[in-house]
């Protein structure tokens, strides 16, 4: 009978979980040296158990939302500490409203910025037009 906490059968290489994930052995490197993830050793290969594959998955899927490596670490570290999860859901519902306030706010600055351009095509457009000798139709 295995040990709830032995996933030997369920190891694998650094290449197949990089290439599982879609990334390269070398970002699996990084977030090892960030302490986020921590492979198992055999003699010198780094070996990856579910836990650490679904570490990754975390880590992307936050680095894709666009959460800081600060954030990641804090959400991993509550999932960690907290076995039903209620402080990690807590700060991660907070920090998800606080990422939709930022981006709404870029979108809102993204969209001036977009009018503004707009406007100063349609200004030049107008004096280049302006400008321009008649054309005769032939």
């Amino acid at each position: 009978m295995r040990d709830k906490g032995d996933d030997r059968g369920d190891l694998k290489g650094i290449q197949a979980v990089a290439m599982m994930l879609g990334i390269t052995p070398r970002t699996l490197r990084f977030y090892e040296d960030k302490g986020l993830i921590e492979p198992c050793r055999i003699g010198t290969t780094r070996v990856y158990r579910r836990r650490e594959i679904a570490r990754m998955q975390l880590i992307l899927r936050g680095k894709r939302l666009g959460f800081s490596l600060t954030d990641i670490a804090e959400f991993l570290d509550l999932y960690d500490a907290d076995p039903q999860h209620l402080e990690q859901m807590r700060a991660l519902a907070e920090r998800v409203r606080m990422r939709i306030d930022e981006l709404e706010q870029q979108r809102d600055a993204l969209d001036q910025t977009l009018a503004d351009l707009a406007k100063l095509e349609g200004e030049a457009l107008a004096r280049v037009h302006a400008h321009e000798p008649a054309r005769v139709a032939g």
